[in-house]
């Protein structure tokens, strides 16, 4: 965030907001972006420098964040994070279930069931757990749920090797979807954004095999990728789009997936 200070416009003040994920990439990116105009902000992710620096920062501008180390694949640490939101800011307005890897890339024929498992669990399972537990400190207010998706199983399928992924990631917007009708006597809304390349650090969460390479099909991109920026997004660009669908600017939008990738899906 180029500029570290409280707005007060309101969109988003005093609500409380779960981010999970968010110790870097477009998890830190909402965190810092929701905090700056007035929400209370959960930081789940596992325990690390990252996450703590992400806490410090919104402390320092004058916010309120609190951190809650959680690992979404495990049900009881993903309950125990949402109670915790609830026990200290009295209940949950908006949701943001953004946490997830890239996993392991390989042909289906090389592909372990135990990775594939891992990569489903973390996307897929903890945006359900995220979703479960959070239920039931947002049914009584109403409120806003974000699902970080993808392009790639949804509008994208040239992502040699990332079966699991992309699975994962189709299986989201499908949630998503279900979820926006059953939730919404609740006054929930419940909306997946589907980004293209962003400059984030998932890279780190990839394990791509040798294999990947013998499956892959030759494709000439123009220059860029991203036609209308010329390269990747940034995570600061995502959170905007955070902000809006967590904010009443939104209010008739649910159960909608919404591209963020620069027209990068469309080549």
């Amino acid at each position: 965030m180029d500029n570290n200070k409280l707005l007060a416009d309101g969109r988003v003040k005093d609500k409380v907001a779960v981010i999970t994920g968010a110790g870097s990439g477009i998890g830190r990116a909402a965190a810092l972006k929701l905090a700056q105009h007035g929400a209370k902000i959960v930081l789940v992710d596992l325990i690390n420098e990252r996450s703590e620096k992400v806490e410090e920062a919104i402390n320092e501008m004058g916010g309120e964040a609190i951190f809650a180390d959680t690992d979404v694949s495990d049900p009881a640490r993903v309950e125990q994070a949402m109670k915790k939101a609830a026990e200290r800011f009295g209940g949950i307005d908006i949701l943001f279930a953004n946490a997830g890897v890239n996993g392991t890339l390989a042909p289906i024929e090389h592909l372990k069931p135990e990775d594939w498992d891992q990569t489903l669990g973390i996307n897929l399972k903890g945006t359900f757990l995220s979703v479960k537990y959070a239920l039931p400190h947002m049914t009584a207010r109403g409120g806003s749920i974000i699902i970080t998706s993808s392009i790639n199983g949804s509008r994208k399928f040239t992502g040699f090797g990332m079966s699991a992924y992309s699975s994962s990631k189709a299986g989201q917007i499908a949630f998503a979807k279900m979820a926006a009708l059953e939730l919404a006597h609740h006054r929930i809304r419940v909306n997946a954004i589907c980004p293209g390349a962003i400059e984030t650090n998932i890279g780190q969460n990839t394990n791509r095999t040798p294999e990947v390479d013998e499956i892959a099909i030759p494709i000439e991109y123009p220059q860029g990728n991203q036609p209308l920026e010329h390269g990747p997004g940034h995570p600061n660009q995502v959170a905007d789009l955070v902000l809006f669908l967590a904010s009443e600017e939104s209010s008739h939008i649910s159960g909608t997936a919404i591209y963020i990738d620069g027209v990068e899906s469309l080549l």
